[in-house]
Parts: C-alpha cells; sequence; structure tokens
C-alpha cells in the first residue's frame, strides 16, 4: 500500500518466508510467475544479503515458483514518518498458497498501521482460485480510524483550503470471475463502503466544499458490481510484457442500505514493454479512470487521490489532496537494473490526474507529478520489490512514497 509523505527515518524488514514469496501485491489476475531470463549472474534478494551478514551457509537459491499447496507466510515490519500521519509503525504481509497443484497461487494479504496522529488501519485482501482456475474469488475487508484532511473539490482546489477530518470507516466487497474465454474473466459481486462518526474542523469561517456538499455524519454505499478483466502479463507482481484490462460496473442502491442511489464505473488499464527491447528494463503505462454515471456519492466515497483501491495513484501528492465526482489518470514509469545481481534497482515516473468536482460539473487542471525510485528486491522467486519513490507536485508538494510490490 502506498502512501504520501515526507521522510523515511527507518524501515526495517524482518523478512519470514519459505524462500518463496514475500509481501505480494493482491488484485484480480492469477498471480502467475514469469520466466526470467538467466544469464552467469547469480541474482540476489535481501534473505540472501542476511544470510551473508548472518555467515549463513543456507542461502535462499530457489530458482523456480515453489509455492504448494501448504501455506507460505511472508511479513515486513516498517517503521517511519509521514507528513499526513508524522510516526508510523506498520506490518505488511502475506499467506500465498494453491488450491490444487495446477491452480494459479490464491493470496491472502494483510497489513496493519498505526500513526502519531491517532490512525489505525487493518485491510485484508483476498484473491482465491479453485483448482482449475475456472473460477476467481476476489475481495477485501478493511477497517479504517482515520483522521485526514480534505482540501476541497477538483484538481484546481488550493492546498490552502484545508479541512481537517475525523472518521471511522469500514469496507467489504466480493466478486466472482468466471473464465468465459482464453485470459478473460467475468463476473459479478458486492460491495458496501461505511463511514460513521463523520466530523470536520473548520480552520477559516469560510463555507467548504465538504459542507456545500451536504454529507451527514453517517454515510453508506452499498451496491452490487459487474467486472469484466483481460489480462496477458507475465507476472502479475511485477510484469515485463503483456496487457491488463480491467472494468467494474457499481450500483449502489438505497434498497440496499445506501445513502443515495448512485452508480460509477472503474476503467484500469496497463501496458508493459520490455526497452530495449533484449534488456530486463521495462516502459510501463497506466491508466486509470473513475467515472460517477448518475447521481450523488457520499462525499468520502467520491474519487481521490491516493483512494483507488491500492491507493496508488498520485506519488508527489498527499493523499486525498484532490477529490470530486470525475477522475482521469495516467502515468508512465521506466524500471530499470542498478546491480547485475537484480538486488537494486531504479525507476523514473511521470503521472497526471484531472478531476471534476461534484458531479455534473467539468474536468478541471491536469496536475502533474513526477520524481525518481530505488527498488530493493525482496524476494527473487516471486520478484517482488521494495519501492521507495520520491515524488514532487505542484503547489510545493512533494514527499516519499513506500510500498511492497510495483504500484501497477
Amino acid at each position: 500500500m502506498g502512501r504520501g509523505g515526507g521522510i523515511i527515518l527507518l524501515i526495517l524488514s524482518l523478512l519470514v518466508s519459505a524462500h518463496v514469496f514475500a509481501a505480494l501485491g493482491t488484485d484480480t489476475t492469477s498471480h502467475k510467475i514469469a520466466s526470467v531470463k538467466k544469464d552467469s549472474t547469480r541474482r540476489r534478494d535481501l534473505m540472501d544479503v542476511l544470510h551473508t551478514l548472518m555467515r549463513s551457509n543456507n542461502s535462499s537459491t530457489a530458482t523456480s515458483d515453489q509455492v504448494g499447496l501448504k501455506p507460505v507466510v511472508s511479513f515486513v515490519p516498517a517503521f517511519g514518518y509521514e507528513l499526513q500521519s508524522r510516526m508510523v509503525a506498520s506490518i505488511s504481509g502475506n499467506v500465498a498458497f494453491r488450491t490444487d497443484t495446477k491452480s494459479n497461487i490464491s493470496v491472502i494479504d494483510f497489513s496493519t498501521c498505526y500513526t502519531q496522529n491517532a490512525q489505525f488501519t487493518l485491510p485484508l485482501l483476498w484473491n482465491i482460485w479453485n483448482k482449475n482456475n475456472d473460477y476467481n474469488f476476489v475481495g477485501d475487508l478493511k477497517f479504517y480510524s482515520y483522521p485526514q484532511s480534505t482540501y476541497g473539490l477538483g484538481s484546481n482546489s488550493y492546498i490552502g483550503n484545508q479541512d481537517p477530518m475525523n472518521y471511522n470507516y469500514m469496507s467489504f466487497s466480493e466478486t466472482v470471475l468466471r473464465r468465459v474465454a482464453g485470459s478473460f474473466y467475468a463476473g459479478a459481486g458486492y460491495i458496501m463502503d461505511d463511514h460513521w462518526d463523520i466530523s470536520h474542523q473548520k480552520l477559516s469561517s469560510a463555507i467548504t466544499d465538504f459542507g456545500n456538499y451536504g454529507t451527514g455524519t453517517h454515510t453508506v454505499s452499498s451496491g452490487l458490481t459487474l467486472t469484466g478483466i483481460y489480462d496477458t502479463r507475465d507476472c502479475s507482481i511485477n510484469p515485463t510484457s503483456g496487457f491488463y484490462a480491467m472494468t467494474q460496473f457499481r450500483e449502489n442502491m438505497m434498497t440496499l442500505g445506501s445513502t443515495s442511489n448512485w452508480n460509477s464505473i472503474i476503467v484500469d488499464v496497463r501496458k508493459y514493454f520490455r526497452f530495449p527491447a533484449n534488456s530486463n528494463n521495462v516502459l510501463a503505462f497506466w491508466s486509470y479512470n473513475s467515472l460517477t454515471l448518475s447521481g450523488n456519492p457520499p462525499y468520502l466515497d467520491l474519487p481521490a487521490t491516493l483512494w483507488d483501491a491500492n491507493t496508488n495513484t498520485g506519488r508527489g501528492y498527499i493523499q486525498g489532496r484532490f477529490r470530486g465526482a470525475q477522475m482521469v489518470y495516467g502515468e508512465t514509469e521506466y524500471r530499470f537494473r542498478l546491480t547485475k545481481d537484480d538486488l537494486l534497482g531504479g525507476v523514473v515516473f511521470v503521472n497526471g490526474q484531472s478531476f471534476s468536482a461534484a458531479p455534473g460539473t467539468r474536468f478541471q487542471e491536469i496536475q502533474p507529478g513526477f520524481g525518481p525510485g530505488l527498488r530493493v528486491k525482496l524476494n527473487k522467486v516471486s520478484r517482488t520489490n521494495i519501492c521507495v519513490d520520491y515524488g514532487f507536485g505542484k503547489e510545493g508538494s512533494k514527499g516519499l512514497f513506500v510500498n511492497v510490490g510495483e504500484l501497477f
């Protein structure tokens, strides 16, 4: 999970794994393991480094996918500092397994975080495949106790219009996908977002967008979803080639407990190239678009910076910096090796986001973000990286962004 912040003081990586998966990203794909180009250089990850430092002869030398029927547990504790939360302590990890020897890898992803600003998060995500990969069960359960500021609606909002908020948040979703043909899956599901004890502390006498929008102290969005996915990526954790497209339509209904009737659509498209073609470097493209089709979503359910499903959109800006009924987002990232053993890598990225304000309004200014990043190989079998990026945006916005697994 990526979040904007300030300066990390320390990342303590305590790795517990059976020489296989470590902190995989959970999405609605098959978690394939790609073939890696073989060369004369022995690849290393942090387990190898720790074994070397401990002068152990039990080096992590696995070179193929070894996840089987027995669950494999991995986790990474971390300690740091972020602008919106100050001191942060967190633990992230997963359980990886197969339901059959020939099935895709199923993953249960978990984390917990507590900050100096009394923010507490506890998300649980799962991606379970049946034994012949005809069905995929994808869902999440999240609880947040989350003081956080909002800055108004639209991408023209001014950072000085800070409106501190506090609320509790619980989310649940479940989607059942069925293979239609080849790499295309389609299915339906249910989703619920519940915010309660919503309050805000105005820093001036001016009426804020949050106040104008007409939200209450408790809002619920509850509805049905229709989802289609096409995925030809060589590796869903750290892709080097292929294409991914996901479309999800959401219909929220008062008959299911929603505060209001409204619907939306999400379109998520990604493409990956080796560049140059004979190298291990990757040029990656991402387009993420969340559009309100009709109705008025609760304020906190409107699309916002770093509030996509995996909290990864908008490196360069604080979480929740921009918000609106319509969101379009694009990003390009170039990923390259820094060491021949694949232990260290680097990236450069550039992104842009545009939001409308309230439903029925037009898109506003495109807000750019850019920056460099460092990659440290957490696990060479799954090709999972610890990602540390420094992003820059407009109005002096900047900060460190830490993620386990590639952002897209």
